[in-house]
């Protein structure tokens, strides 16, 4: 009897990454599509069913020869339903993910938050198995967390893990949310490119957008901002730095309500800069913490850019084991 199949999907801000993998979990096919910057629901949708297909290709089945296929969505998810998704295009009220999924790819879809299913993916396969307890944070075009607690997964009424909304300065920078001094508004992406836009404008000098047309690229993407560390650009330096002091408190706050034992630093930003980084925010987070004697550990997400679509994955393989 030939092996049970699932698909997996990561929507992000920036890119779609969809993978196909057995029931032991590994990866049999892998694909990835920029996620539209224009349009709505419709246009992520038809572009979230091209990776699927692209990705079954490679793994050389048909998409309906799937037993089913997760999502992990940014914004609230609800019963298949997906809300509050700002850093997609158009995505400002709730739209019925799974179902127009289900109808478009004719299989069984399930959809959770992107960063918790990512966090539950670091948790079961990656950094996190030796850990009882652990705050997911994943740097990319936004700032989402996720949460294990005592060895099971905490999402609340649907919106828990909400790090990028929490205030690090009253007052603060603008978020995309429309309220003030969010870690989002200091730390996200696509909240340092419109920062490193507004510096340009004042006459500060970088070369952070001529590394993004050098690559082909129409947004400040992970890379570009790694490779424009790697030149010294000194605004590239001093947003990502500001960006880190954000990081540390914020997540310093986190670990003083939930004390887990260890913190997963992830997303496009986290894995590309890597361990290094990771220490700086730990560093950051030290004089914000209130047990400063015994601090959590800070490890890099193990999984790399495929943990979000695996961890989608696993929502199917989880239930489907449970059963």
């Amino acid at each position: 009897m030939g092996s049970v199949l699932y698909g997996g999907i990561d929507l992000g801000g920036t890119k779609i990454q969809a993978v196909v993998i057995d029931d032991d979990n590994h990866v049999l096919g892998s694909a990835r599509r920029p996620t539209p910057s224009q349009g709505g629901p419709a246009e992520v949708l038809a572009e979230i069913c091209q990776a699927l297909h692209s990705a079954a290709g490679a793994a050389d089945v048909d998409v309906r020869a799937l037993r089913g296929v997760g999502v992990g969505s940014p914004g609230i998810v609800d019963d298949g339903n997906v809300s509050s998704a700002r850093n997609l295009p158009g995505w400002d009220g709730s739209f019925p993910l799974a179902s127009r999924l289900e109808q478009g790819l004719g299989v069984q879809v399930k959809v959770g938050n992107d960063v918790q299913v990512a966090t539950e993916a670091e948790f079961e396969l990656g950094a996190g198995r030796p850990y009882a307890s652990l705050l997911g944070v994943f740097w990319g075009t936004g700032v989402g967390g996720g949460i294990i607690l005592n060895g099971k997964a905490w999402v609340g009424r649907g919106a828990a893990g909400e790090i990028g909304h929490m205030v690090v300065r009253i007052g603060g920078a603008l978020c995309t949310c429309g309220r003030r001094g969010c870690l989002e508004a200091y730390a996200g992406r696509g909240a340092m490119e419109q920062h490193a836009q507004r510096l340009l404008r004042k006459g500060r000098k970088t070369e952070l957008f001529e590394l993004m047309r050098r690559r082909g690229r129409t947004r400040l993407t992970s890379g570009v901002w790694a490779r424009a560390l790697d030149q010294e650009d000194k605004l590239a330096q001093q947003i990502i730095e500001r960006a880190v002091r954000a990081l540390g408190a914020g997540i310093a706050s986190a670990v003083n309500l939930l004390d887990v034992d260890c913190v997963i630093i992830g997303g496009g930003l986290g894995v590309r800069l890597g361990q290094d980084y990771a220490t700086r925010i730990a560093t950051s987070m030290q004089p914000h913490l209130f047990a400063a004697d015994a601090p959590p550990d800070v490890r890099v997400a193990a999984l790399g850019d495929l943990g979000g679509a695996l961890g989608a994955a696993l929502l199917l393989t989880a239930s489907n084991k449970a059963s």
